[in-house]
């Protein structure tokens, strides 16, 4: 079963973060990452650009239309999601869990019920 493990976060959390305390954050991280890659739980981590950044695709006439985004209006965003391949929900459970911030901050998992054939 595949789930997707969501963090959020917001501007005022980064800038609150100590620059010196970076380097050893992203390390944590990418030791999660490797370690859940090598047992192929972890087919993917993708950390998302700031909410400035995000944009709304609509179709008007059949061309896009293009603005400023993000969709919601919220202090809280999407900063980085993980897909999971798990036997079980409890297994997805005790991912996330060992994700490095989870001790302060939640994680959101999903369990992923469609997904689209990979060779069509």
């Amino acid at each position: 079963m595949k789930y997707v493990a969501m963090i959020y976060g917001n501007q005022a959390k980064w800038d609150a973060f100590p620059a010196e305390a970076w380097p050893e954050a992203i390390a944590r991280q990418e030791a999660f990452n490797k370690k859940y890659r090598e047992s192929g739980e972890l087919i993917g981590a993708y950390g998302l650009a700031d909410a400035a950044a995000a944009r709304l695709v609509r179709r008007e006439g059949g061309t896009p239309a293009v603005t400023d985004g993000p969709y919601l209006e919220t202090k809280e965003y999407l900063a980085s999601f993980y897909l999971l391949d798990c036997d079980s929900q409890e297994r997805a459970q005790e991912i996330a869990a060992d994700m490095p911030f989870a001790d302060t901050d939640p994680v959101e998992l999903w369990p992923v019920l469609h997904e689209s054939a990979a060779d069509v």
